[in-house]
């Protein structure tokens, strides 16, 4: 079994899970392992920029049932084979009503405008896809973009980035930088950047890059908000062996072959594949959602550290018992709908700040 089609059995025992697992609580002594993990893994870090959500006793029902599930396709290797696949996956997020789509360009980069009901002029999101630089695209992502933009009050552009292994490291950020300035160009002058996964890789950078490099007049970036990020594409996060076991989807081996998909023999401590060893300094507030059970967990921890140190407003959420990209179960993880509501909020305020600034 691939670990696409892994993913996708989980996303269907999900959507009925919830409710016949409700009121399951985790074992005390699952609870206090967990405890003791993100105790170790946020000693780094400021209390003020960590904030950690505890673990609703019926998700942890579910994602329990979930590690048993995907247990013989952790680690599994996948390549451009499982496109269709994984697509088919992030298509199934719940959609939102009051969400309209259309086909665009922005940069010469062809794409899809994700437009809510309701949404305020001059303002706008550009997002940036998962999966491992490889996978993923602006159709599949579509539904969970939807659920950000309608919670923010603004309209989102989702482009379909240049992917590994045909088209390898530097090409999706120099797709995200030609979206970025001809977003600015087209009339946004409040700008939001999201991104999740190696999605939240390329919008971190991008970020860097806007604040850094002068990239873009008379629009200004407002905030970013990304999912789970790649940070580091050294792959040298702690996290790597204290949540191998946690972790039910990713291995240390596995990831490193995607990075290697993507970088082929570029240096991956550079700023623009590795946004932790990056310029930090003026990035605009940022906000990292992230589950526990991740290997990925100490790409953000780390990350906002360093933000924190060079003047950041950074701060990152730790979803206990959470896996990988467990946003996109929202209406089947109670988690999911509260840091979609939160990221909404934060998108909102940040967006909305800039506006009573610039009056």
């Amino acid at each position: 079994m691939s670990i696409v089609k892994a993913v996708s059995a989980v996303s269907s025992f999900l959507v009925g899970a919830l409710a016949a697992c409700a009121g399951a609580a985790p074992s005390a002594d699952g609870a206090k392992v967990a405890s003791t993990n993100m105790q170790s893994a946020t000693a780094r870090a400021s209390r003020e920029s960590v904030v950690t959500h505890p673990l609703d006793p019926g998700d942890a029902a579910v994602t329990a049932t979930l590690r048993e599930m995907t247990k013989s396709a952790k680690g599994a290797r996948q390549g451009i084979e499982a496109r269709g696949q994984f697509d088919g996956f992030m298509e199934r997020v719940t959609p939102r009503e009051d969400v309209t789509f259309e086909a665009g360009t922005l940069g010469g980069v062809p794409g899809i405008w994700v437009n809510p009901a309701k949404s305020r002029p001059d303002e706008a999101i550009l997002h940036l896809h998962g999966g491992w630089f490889s996978l993923g695209s602006a159709k599949g992502y579509r539904n969970l973009v939807g659920q950000i933009a309608a919670r923010a009050g603004a309209r989102a552009f989702i482009p379909d980035y240049r992917r590994a292994p045909e088209q390898p490291f530097p090409a999706a950020t120099d797709d995200a930088l030609a979206c970025y300035r001809a977003l600015a160009e087209s009339g946004a002058r409040r700008i939001a950047i999201t991104g999740d996964s190696a999605g939240g890789n390329l919008a971190l950078v991008l970020a860097s890059r806007v604040t850094g490099e002068a990239v873009a007049k008379g629009a200004t970036l407002v905030g970013v908000s990304v999912m789970s990020p790649v940070t580091d594409l050294t792959l040298s996060g702690a996290t790597y062996q204290t949540r191998a076991d946690a972790d039910p989807l990713f291995t240390r081996a596995q990831v490193a072959e995607l990075v290697h998909s993507y970088l082929g023999a570029a240096d991956a401590k550079q700023p623009l594949a590795s946004p932790l060893f990056g310029q930090l300094s003026g990035m605009p507030p940022t906000r990292i959602d992230v589950g526990d059970d991740e290997v990925l967990l100490d790409d953000s921890l780390r990350f906002v550290e360093r933000a924190v140190a060079a003047g950041v407003d950074a701060r990152v959420d730790v979803w206990m018992g959470m896996p990988h990209g467990f946003p996109a179960s929202v209406g089947r993880l109670k988690a999911a709908a509260e840091s979609l509501d939160a990221i909404g909020a934060f998108l909102t305020e940040r967006l909305q700040a800039q506006e009573k600034r610039s009056r």
